[in-house]
C-alpha cells in the first residue's frame, strides 16, 4: 500500500514540446505569403527537430525538478529522504555550504529553499516552487511524528 501524497510538483508540463511545431507552422505560413519557393519538407523537419529537443528538455526537468512528499518520504529530484530523519523544519538557519537535496550544487532557479535539521544534527536544503506550502506540510509531519513518540 502506498502512502498518500501530501505535496507534489511535476517539474515541468509537456506543453513546451508544442513550441517548435508552432514556430515551424508560423514560418511555413510566412513563406506561403511571400513569393518564391516553398519548403514544406524543411519546415516539417524543423518542427520535428525542435519538438524532439524540447521533449528531451522537458523530460530532464520532470526528472530533476520533481518534488513529492508522502507521509514517509520526501523526494527532491534524484534524492529521497525519509521523513523520520527530519528533526526540525522551522527556525533552522541555512549555514553556508549546506548540502542541497536532489543532487544539485544549488537550489534550482525559481524555487525557494527550506533548511532542514536532520536527526544527526546536520542541516540540508530542501526546495520547492511553493516552498511555504511544502515547509508547512513538513512541519506538520515532523510535529505529528514527535508527538507520537
Amino acid at each position: 500500500m502506498s502512502d498518500p501524497v501530501l505535496y507534489s510538483e511535476r517539474g515541468s508540463s509537456w506543453w513546451p514540446v508544442l513550441w517548435g511545431p508552432a514556430f515551424a507552422l508560423l514560418g511555413l505560413l510566412a513563406e506561403q505569403l511571400t513569393l518564391g519557393p516553398q519548403h514544406l519538407a524543411g519546415w516539417i523537419l524543423v518542427g520535428l527537430a525542435l519538438a524532439v529537443g524540447a521533449a528531451i528538455w522537458v523530460y530532464g526537468r520532470r526528472r530533476l525538478l520533481a518534488v513529492s512528499l508522502t507521509t514517509s518520504e520526501l523526494v527532491l529530484g534524484r534524492e529521497a529522504l525519509a521523513v523520520e530523519k527530519i528533526a526540525q523544519v522551522s527556525d533552522v538557519g541555512a549555514p553556508v555550504g549546506a548540502r542541497v537535496l536532489g543532487g544539485s550544487w544549488t537550489v534550482p532557479k525559481g524555487t525557494g529553499e527550506i533548511p532542514l535539521r536532520l536527526t544527526d544534527d546536520t542541516v540540508v536544503l530542501a526546495w520547492a516552487k511553493d516552498h511555504e506550502k511544502l515547509s508547512a506540510e513538513l512541519a506538520n509531519l515532523v510535529e505529528k511524528r514527535s508527538s507520537e513518540l
